[in-house]
């Protein structure tokens, strides 16, 4: 099953398990840990990323992994 997945005209990016072998925390590069409160058969609905390095949570919303750092938000 791939990471990402295109819908009609449209790339649909979701937070699949199978992520954590690759994602990274943007600032330091360490990897996360997850936090899963809502998953189906596929993909994970809702739950936190977390950097223990730097500190930083990055939320996971409808399935959409949210990795922009603190400082590009503001």
């Amino acid at each position: 099953m791939p990471l990402v997945s295109k819908g009609i005209g449209r790339y649909n990016y979701v937070m699949k398990p199978d992520l954590l072998d690759i994602i990274v925390c943007p600032l330091c590069k360490k990897r996360l840990q997850l936090t899963i409160e809502e998953q189906n058969e596929q993909e994970i609905v809702t739950g936190f990323l977390f950097c223990s390095e730097c500190n930083i949570t990055y939320l996971i919303s409808d399935t959409i992994p949210d990795l922009l750092p603190p400082q590009a938000v503001s």
